[in-house]
């Protein structure tokens, strides 16, 4: 049975172009540290919910140094096709799957219980909404459900013992999954316009989508422009991987240990 792990992956003709999950949410958590202008304020408290967006995927550190190949020798990896969709659990083993996203949500709390809550939050999302429950196999389904259950009702707890109430979670979580997502789309190559996810306040309170657009070979463009300056340059690690090196796990391990890591520049301006 495969593994969980899953990073994020480009193509060449050549070669695979990998990204970590933690170097991606690196990449969410400077647009966080970017964000707030005269129109859109930062939300608060910020610190816990920088804190949760720059370590919503540390559980996946050590996975991703243990990557693993698809059944046709692709590296098992999230693609610029599942940017906006969570549907290929036939692809991967559920149950380890969960425990590390359960890892995620423990890690990030024992040091920020309120950035710990919109992590769980983040990942019961991911795992509900943004589903393609049709792809669960049978034989995982109590699984999903039981872990479900348990990051509900730990959110509760927390939620009364940190006193975060609903709307200050909320937009919290709707904060992480923005930033997520414009870092998934960057990471990830994503060739088309897309709304980022949720729709965010202004400082009058005013709801806005936030379209991103690619702008050239190597950047973005943001209509509204949410952040504080005009121009963000973002540098994104990465290893590439010959093609011709993913004839089994063990040479796809030592060539994915032994290549550089590079960094591909992406500037975000406004739309």
């Amino acid at each position: 049975m495969r593994d969980a792990a899953r990073m994020i992956r480009l193509e060449t003709a050549t070669h695979w172009i990998l990204v970590t999950h933690p170097d991606h949410a690196r990449i969410a958590g400077e647009f966080a540290d970017a964000w707030g202008n005269e129109r859109f304020p930062r939300p608060e408290p910020f610190g816990a919910m920088r804190h949760a967006v720059y370590h919503h995927d540390d559980g996946w550190r050590a996975r991703d140094a243990a990557p693993v190949l698809t059944r046709d020798n692709r590296p098992e990896a999230f693609t610029r096709q599942l940017v906006g969709t969570y549907s290929a659990f036939e692809e991967i083993d559920l149950p380890s799957y969960l425990r590390v996203r359960g890892q995620a949500t423990a890690e990030v709390a024992a040091q920020n219980k309120a950035a710990g809550i919109l992590v769980s939050m983040h990942t019961t999302n991911l795992l509900t909404e943004q589903a393609d429950l049709a792809t669960i196999r049978p034989e995982h389904r109590g699984a999903h459900a039981e872990f479900l259950a348990g990051q509900l009702a730990w959110q509760h707890t927390a939620a009364q013992e940190t006193g975060m109430d609903p709307a200050t979670l909320r937009r919290g979580f709707e904060f992480l999954q923005c930033c997520d997502n414009l870092s998934l789309i960057v990471c990830s190559g994503y060739d088309g316009a897309r709304d980022l996810r949720h729709r965010h306040p202004d400082r009058e309170g005013r709801h806005h989508a936030i379209r991103c657009a690619p702008a050239g070979a190597s950047g973005y463009t943001l209509t509204p422009w949410p952040c504080a300056d005009g121009e963000i340059v973002l540098q994104v690690p990465f290893r590439a991987v010959p093609k011709s090196a993913c004839t089994s796990v063990d040479a796809y391990r030592q060539a994915f240990h032994a290549a550089p890591i590079e960094t591909r520049r992406v500037v975000l301006r406004s739309g």
